[in-house]
Protein backbone atom coordinates (compact mmCIF):
# COMPACT_ATOMS: atom_id res chain seq x y z
CA UNK A 1 0.00 0.00 0.00
CA UNK A 2 1.52 3.32 -1.11
CA UNK A 3 1.41 6.31 1.22
CA UNK A 4 -1.01 8.05 -1.17
CA UNK A 5 -3.45 5.12 -0.92
CA UNK A 6 -3.16 5.18 2.87
CA UNK A 7 -3.87 8.93 2.78
CA UNK A 8 -6.99 8.36 0.69
CA UNK A 9 -8.19 5.72 3.16
CA UNK A 10 -7.57 8.10 6.07
CA UNK A 11 -9.48 10.87 4.25
CA UNK A 12 -12.45 8.59 3.51
CA UNK A 13 -12.65 7.41 7.13
CA UNK A 14 -12.39 11.06 8.24
CA UNK A 15 -15.39 11.85 6.04
CA UNK A 16 -17.40 9.03 7.62
CA UNK A 17 -16.49 10.24 11.10
CA UNK A 18 -17.54 13.78 10.13
CA UNK A 19 -20.94 12.37 9.18
CA UNK A 20 -21.15 10.61 12.56
CA UNK A 21 -20.16 13.69 14.58
CA UNK A 22 -22.62 14.82 17.29
CA UNK A 23 -23.47 18.11 15.59
CA UNK A 24 -24.01 16.65 12.10
CA UNK A 25 -25.65 13.23 12.49
CA UNK A 26 -28.78 14.33 14.43
CA UNK A 27 -29.49 17.06 11.86
CA UNK A 28 -29.08 14.84 8.81
CA UNK A 29 -32.77 13.82 8.45
CA UNK A 30 -33.76 17.49 8.56
CA UNK A 31 -31.15 18.31 5.93
CA UNK A 32 -32.42 15.51 3.70
CA UNK A 33 -36.00 16.77 3.96
CA UNK A 34 -34.93 20.39 3.46
CA UNK A 35 -32.70 19.72 0.45
CA UNK A 36 -35.06 17.34 -1.34
CA UNK A 37 -38.20 19.34 -0.62
CA UNK A 38 -39.93 16.11 0.48
CA UNK A 39 -41.36 15.84 3.98
CA UNK A 40 -40.18 13.13 6.36
CA UNK A 41 -43.41 11.09 6.13
CA UNK A 42 -43.14 10.84 2.34
CA UNK A 43 -39.46 9.94 2.59
CA UNK A 44 -40.23 7.18 5.09
CA UNK A 45 -42.99 5.71 2.92
CA UNK A 46 -40.54 5.88 0.04
CA UNK A 47 -42.34 5.32 -3.27
CA UNK A 48 -39.96 4.81 -6.24
CA UNK A 49 -40.71 8.30 -7.56
CA UNK A 50 -40.03 9.91 -4.19
CA UNK A 51 -36.80 7.95 -3.73
CA UNK A 52 -35.57 8.99 -7.17
CA UNK A 53 -36.44 12.62 -6.45
CA UNK A 54 -34.73 12.49 -3.06
CA UNK A 55 -31.59 10.84 -4.42
CA UNK A 56 -31.10 13.23 -7.34
CA UNK A 57 -31.59 16.32 -5.17
CA UNK A 58 -29.28 14.87 -2.51
CA UNK A 59 -26.69 14.25 -5.25
CA UNK A 60 -26.91 17.94 -6.25
CA UNK A 61 -26.35 18.90 -2.60
CA UNK A 62 -23.35 16.54 -2.40
CA UNK A 63 -21.90 18.01 -5.61
CA UNK A 64 -22.13 21.48 -4.06
CA UNK A 65 -20.06 20.77 -0.95
CA UNK A 66 -17.67 18.51 -2.91
CA UNK A 67 -16.81 21.36 -5.29
CA UNK A 68 -16.07 23.63 -2.32
CA UNK A 69 -13.83 20.98 -0.73
CA UNK A 70 -12.00 20.38 -4.03
CA UNK A 71 -11.35 24.10 -4.45
CA UNK A 72 -9.96 24.26 -0.91
CA UNK A 73 -7.87 21.13 -1.55
CA UNK A 74 -6.41 22.52 -4.75
CA UNK A 75 -5.48 25.75 -2.96
CA UNK A 76 -3.84 23.86 -0.09
CA UNK A 77 -1.84 21.64 -2.44
CA UNK A 78 -0.63 24.55 -4.58
CA UNK A 79 0.37 26.47 -1.46
CA UNK A 80 2.34 23.48 -0.21
CA UNK A 81 4.08 23.11 -3.58
CA UNK A 82 5.20 26.73 -3.40
CA UNK A 83 7.32 25.68 -0.40
CA UNK A 84 8.50 22.40 -1.92
CA UNK A 85 12.14 23.01 -0.92
CA UNK A 86 11.00 23.01 2.70
CA UNK A 87 8.73 19.96 2.31
CA UNK A 88 10.10 18.13 5.36
CA UNK A 89 9.46 21.10 7.61
CA UNK A 90 6.07 21.78 6.01
CA UNK A 91 5.09 18.18 6.76
CA UNK A 92 6.25 18.48 10.37
CA UNK A 93 4.48 21.80 10.88
CA UNK A 94 1.37 20.30 9.27
CA UNK A 95 1.62 17.33 11.60
CA UNK A 96 1.68 19.63 14.63
CA UNK A 97 -1.37 21.47 13.28
CA UNK A 98 -3.23 18.18 12.75
CA UNK A 99 -2.42 17.10 16.31
CA UNK A 100 -3.89 20.40 17.54
CA UNK A 101 -7.03 19.75 15.47
CA UNK A 102 -7.23 16.31 17.07
CA UNK A 103 -6.93 17.72 20.58
CA UNK A 104 -9.66 20.24 19.73
CA UNK A 105 -11.93 17.43 18.48
CA UNK A 106 -11.37 15.50 21.72
CA UNK A 107 -12.26 18.60 23.73
CA UNK A 108 -8.82 18.77 25.35
CA UNK A 109 -8.00 22.06 23.62
CA UNK A 110 -10.21 24.81 22.28
CA UNK A 111 -9.17 26.65 19.12
CA UNK A 112 -11.21 29.89 19.07
CA UNK A 113 -11.67 30.31 15.32
CA UNK A 114 -13.06 26.78 15.06
CA UNK A 115 -15.70 27.62 17.66
CA UNK A 116 -17.12 30.59 15.76
CA UNK A 117 -20.41 29.90 14.06
CA UNK A 118 -20.08 30.51 10.32
CA UNK A 119 -22.96 28.34 9.22
CA UNK A 120 -24.85 29.75 6.26
CA UNK A 121 -28.52 30.22 7.10
CA UNK A 122 -31.00 29.39 4.32
CA UNK A 123 -34.55 30.22 5.31
CA UNK A 124 -36.41 29.13 2.20
CA UNK A 125 -36.41 25.62 0.82
CA UNK A 126 -34.16 25.28 -2.23
CA UNK A 127 -35.88 25.37 -5.60
CA UNK A 128 -34.89 22.46 -7.81
CA UNK A 129 -31.45 21.06 -8.38
CA UNK A 130 -29.74 24.44 -8.54
CA UNK A 131 -31.15 25.30 -5.12
CA UNK A 132 -29.98 21.98 -3.66
CA UNK A 133 -26.53 22.57 -5.15
CA UNK A 134 -26.36 26.07 -3.64
CA UNK A 135 -27.29 24.71 -0.21
CA UNK A 136 -24.46 22.18 -0.62
CA UNK A 137 -22.06 25.00 -1.42
CA UNK A 138 -23.25 26.86 1.69
CA UNK A 139 -22.79 23.70 3.79
CA UNK A 140 -19.24 23.18 2.50
CA UNK A 141 -18.28 26.80 3.02
CA UNK A 142 -19.93 27.46 6.37
CA UNK A 143 -20.19 24.39 8.62
CA UNK A 144 -16.99 25.24 10.49
CA UNK A 145 -17.81 24.18 14.08
CA UNK A 146 -18.86 20.66 13.04
CA UNK A 147 -16.44 19.54 10.34
CA UNK A 148 -13.80 22.28 10.57
CA UNK A 149 -11.14 20.40 12.58
CA UNK A 150 -11.33 17.22 10.48
CA UNK A 151 -11.56 19.12 7.19
CA UNK A 152 -8.67 21.33 8.27
CA UNK A 153 -6.59 18.22 8.96
CA UNK A 154 -7.33 16.78 5.51
CA UNK A 155 -6.47 20.10 3.88
CA UNK A 156 -3.21 20.13 5.82
CA UNK A 157 -2.49 16.61 4.59
CA UNK A 158 -3.26 17.78 1.04
CA UNK A 159 -0.74 20.59 1.38
CA UNK A 160 2.13 18.09 1.68
CA UNK A 161 1.07 16.00 -1.32
CA UNK A 162 3.47 15.67 -4.25
CA UNK A 163 0.94 16.66 -6.94
CA UNK A 164 -2.29 18.54 -7.44
CA UNK A 165 -4.05 15.30 -8.42
CA UNK A 166 -3.11 13.73 -5.08
CA UNK A 167 -4.44 16.73 -3.18
CA UNK A 168 -7.71 16.65 -5.13
CA UNK A 169 -7.88 12.89 -4.58
CA UNK A 170 -7.70 13.39 -0.81
CA UNK A 171 -10.59 15.85 -0.80
CA UNK A 172 -12.57 13.60 -3.14
CA UNK A 173 -12.09 10.69 -0.71
CA UNK A 174 -13.14 12.90 2.22
CA UNK A 175 -16.21 14.11 0.32
CA UNK A 176 -17.18 10.52 -0.51
CA UNK A 177 -16.95 9.56 3.15
CA UNK A 178 -19.37 12.36 3.98
CA UNK A 179 -21.54 11.95 0.88
CA UNK A 180 -22.24 8.21 0.76
CA UNK A 181 -24.14 8.10 4.09
CA UNK A 182 -26.10 11.20 3.09
CA UNK A 183 -27.18 9.62 -0.20
CA UNK A 184 -28.11 6.39 1.58
CA UNK A 185 -30.15 8.38 4.10
CA UNK A 186 -31.96 10.18 1.27
CA UNK A 187 -33.37 6.93 -0.12
CA UNK A 188 -33.79 5.10 3.18
CA UNK A 189 -34.79 7.64 5.80
CA UNK A 190 -37.00 5.20 7.70
CA UNK A 191 -34.18 2.68 8.10
CA UNK A 192 -31.80 5.49 9.03
CA UNK A 193 -34.09 6.72 11.82
CA UNK A 194 -34.34 3.19 13.26
CA UNK A 195 -30.56 2.82 13.12
CA UNK A 196 -30.01 6.28 14.61
CA UNK A 197 -32.12 5.51 17.67
CA UNK A 198 -29.78 2.61 18.42
CA UNK A 199 -26.57 4.42 17.54
CA UNK A 200 -27.18 7.81 19.15
CA UNK A 201 -25.71 6.70 22.51
CA UNK A 202 -22.42 6.00 20.73
CA UNK A 203 -22.17 9.28 18.77
CA UNK A 204 -19.65 10.73 21.20
CA UNK A 205 -17.34 7.79 20.55
CA UNK A 206 -17.24 8.69 16.85
CA UNK A 207 -15.96 12.14 17.82
CA UNK A 208 -13.30 10.57 20.03
CA UNK A 209 -12.33 8.26 17.17
CA UNK A 210 -11.97 11.26 14.86
CA UNK A 211 -9.77 13.04 17.39
CA UNK A 212 -7.63 9.94 17.87
CA UNK A 213 -7.26 9.50 14.11
CA UNK A 214 -6.11 13.09 13.66
CA UNK A 215 -3.58 12.87 16.49
CA UNK A 216 -2.21 9.60 15.08
CA UNK A 217 -1.83 11.01 11.57
CA UNK A 218 -0.28 14.20 12.92
CA UNK A 219 2.31 12.33 14.97
CA UNK A 220 3.21 10.17 11.97
CA UNK A 221 3.80 13.28 9.88
CA UNK A 222 5.87 14.97 12.57
CA UNK A 223 8.05 11.88 12.97
CA UNK A 224 8.30 11.18 9.25
CA UNK A 225 6.83 7.70 9.78
CA UNK A 226 3.77 8.07 7.56
CA UNK A 227 5.39 6.42 4.53
CA UNK A 228 6.92 3.73 6.77
CA UNK A 229 3.46 2.88 8.07
CA UNK A 230 2.23 2.53 4.49
CA UNK A 231 5.08 0.14 3.73
CA UNK A 232 4.35 -1.91 6.87
CA UNK A 233 0.66 -2.17 5.96
CA UNK A 234 1.62 -3.21 2.42
CA UNK A 235 3.51 -6.15 3.91
CA UNK A 236 0.35 -7.27 5.72
CA UNK A 237 -1.93 -6.81 2.71
CA UNK A 238 -2.68 -9.86 0.50
CA UNK A 239 -1.31 -9.68 -3.05
CA UNK A 240 -4.75 -9.83 -4.68
CA UNK A 241 -5.73 -6.64 -2.84
CA UNK A 242 -2.46 -4.86 -3.65
CA UNK A 243 -3.04 -5.56 -7.33
CA UNK A 244 -6.27 -3.61 -7.17
CA UNK A 245 -5.07 -0.47 -5.35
Amino acid sequence: MESSNLSFLVAFVAGLLSFLSPCVLPLWPSYVSFVTGVNADELERGSPRVKTLAFTHAAAFVLGFTMVFLALGASATLLGQAFRQYQVWVARAGGVLIVLFGLHTLGLLRIPFLLRERRAIVHDKPVGYLGAWLVGVAFGAGWVPCIGPVLGAILTLASVRASLNEGLGLLTAYSLGLAVPFLVTAVGLGAFLVWFQKFRRYVRYAEWAAGGLLIGVGLLLVSGKFTLLAGWLAGLTPDFILERI
